[in-house]
C-alpha cells in the first residue's frame, strides 16, 4: 500500500512537471527509468541487462531482468537456460526473451530517493531554462534591480532583477560606489550564459545556482542605454551615439552626430542646463562625462575627442597614428591625469594619439 502511495505521487509530481513548468512527462520518464537502471546495476554490482516499466495509467514503476533463453548459459546475467525457463512457462523456447521482476524492499527505497532527485533536477533545469529564456530577451538591455545583499566575502553584490537573483560582482561594480539593502540600481545585461558555472559570490547564499546571466554598472552598454532612456532624440533616432570609451567611476567619452542639421547632437544630450546628463551622472555616481561630435574627417574628430584641450594641428600617417600639437599650456590637459584624456581619446576614434608642445 505504502508503495504504491509513493507511486501515485510520483507520477502526480510528473503531472504537474509538465502543467506548472512545461517539463514533458514523457521526458521526465525516459530519465527516471534510465537513472533507475543505472542505480540497480550500481547496487547489485552486476551488468544485469534490466528494463523499468513506468506506467502512467496504472502509476505502476517495475522492474524486470531482461533473458534470452539459450542451450547452455555462457553468460548468468543476460541469458537462462531452456530448463530454467520451462519452470517458468512450458512455452518458452530456444532464442526467446523473457523478463523476470525483480521485487526488492531495499531498491524500493533506493528507486524513490532517485526519483526526488531526477524531478529536482528537472525542476531546476526548468528553471533555468525558464530565465534564460527571461534574459535572452533582455540581452545588452538596462534592468532595474533591487540590492537584497552586500556583506559577501567575494566583494560581489546580490540583487534581484525581478526575474531571479544574481550576483554583481566586484569587477563589474563601478569603483568606490557602496550599497546596501533595499538600494535600487540600474544594471547592464551583457552575456547570457547557457551552460551557467557556479556564480561568484552566490555560492554563500544559493550554493546549487550557476551564473545564467552577467550583469554590469562598468560596460559602456550601461551609458548608451541611459542616454537612450534620457534623450528623446536618441531615442526616435534623430541623435545617433557613434561610440564610447569609458573608464567607469572617473571618466566617458562619447561621441554622436545628427541627421538632422537643425538638431544639436551635443545640445540633446547634455539638456537644457545640463539637465539631461544630470540624472546620468548622479546614476553613474558622479562619473564625468565628455558629449563630442563625431565627424568623418579623423582630424576633426581626434580634435573633438581631446577636448578640452585646444588642439592646434594633426598630421595622421598610414599606420594610424595620429601626431598631435598643442600649446605648452595645453599639454597637460591633452594627455590627462595619468594620461586618461589621450587614452580614452583614441579608444574612442581608434587611432593612436601622439601629442607633443607646439
Amino acid at each position: 500500500m505504502a508503495k504504491a502511495k509513493e507511486n501515485a505521487a510520483l507520477f502526480d509530481a510528473l503531472d504537474d512537471l509538465q502543467k506548472e513548468r512545461g517539463i514533458p512527462k514523457d521526458y521526465m520518464l525516459e530519465r527516471l527509468s534510465a537513472a533507475l537502471v543505472s542505480a540497480y546495476k550500481k547496487a547489485y554490482s552486476n551488468s544485469t541487462n534490466v528494463k523499468v516499466v513506468l506506467d502512467p495509467e496504472t502509476k505502476e514503476c517495475r522492474l524486470f531482468r531482461v533473458l534470452t533463453v539459450v542451450d547452455e548459459v555462457i553468460d548468468e546475467q543476460s541469458e537462462i537456460s531452456l530448463e530454467d525457463a520451462k519452470k517458468i512457462s512450458k512455452r518458452h523456447k530456444l532464442g526467446t526473451v523473457i523478463e523476470l521482476e525483480i521485487k526488492t524492499k531495499e531498491f524500493s527505497r533506493t528507486s524513490a530517493q532517485i526519483a526526488k532527485q531526477v524531478i529536482i533536477q528537472g525542476i531546476r533545469e526548468a528553471e533555468r531554462g525558464m530565465l534564460i529564456k527571461e534574459y535572452e530577451n533582455k540581452k545588452e538591455e538596462i534592468m532595474t534591480a533591487t540590492v537584497v545583499a552586500t556583506e559577501l566575502a567575494s566583494g560581489a553584490v546580490i540583487v534581484n532583477t525581478g526575474t531571479s537573483e544574481v550576483a554583481l560582482t566586484k569587477a563589474e561594480q563601478i569603483p568606490g560606489e557602496t550599497f546596501k539593502a533595499g538600494d535600487l540600481v540600474k544594471v547592464f545585461v551583457t552575456e547570457v550564459n547557457h551552460d551557467p558555472k557556479p556564480e561568484e559570490g552566490a555560492e554563500e547564499k544559493k550554493p546549487s545556482r550557476g551564473r545564467v546571466v552577467t550583469i554590469s554598472r562598468v560596460h559602456p552598454g550601461l551609458v548608451k542605454r541611459l542616454f537612450e532612456l534620457e534623450v528623446p532624440e536618441i531615442a526616435d533616432g534623430t541623435v545617433i551615439i557613434k561610440n564610447i570609451s569609458r573608464e567607469a567611476g572617473s571618466r566617458t567619452k562619447m561621441a554622436v552626430y545628427s541627421r538632422n542639421e537643425s538638431v544639436d547632437p551635443i545640445g540633446a544630450c547634455i539638456g537644457n542646463r545640463g539637465a539631461r546628463i544630470a540624472g546620468i551622472v548622479d546614476e553613474l555616481k558622479g562619473e564625468k562625462i565628455d558629449v563630442i561630435k563625431y565627424s568623418e574627417t579623423p582630424e576633426e574628430y581626434i580634435s573633438a575627442a581631446l577636448s578640452p584641450a585646444v588642439v592646434k594641428s594633426i598630421y595622421i600617417d598610414d599606420e594610424k597614428t595620429a601626431r598631435v600639437t598643442v600649446a605648452p599650456d595645453q599639454l597637460s590637459l591633452a594627455i590627462g591625469k595619468e594620461g586618461q584624456n589621450a587614452r580614452l581619446a583614441a579608444r574612442l576614434t581608434g587611432f593612436k594619439i601622439d601629442i607633443k608642445p607646439e
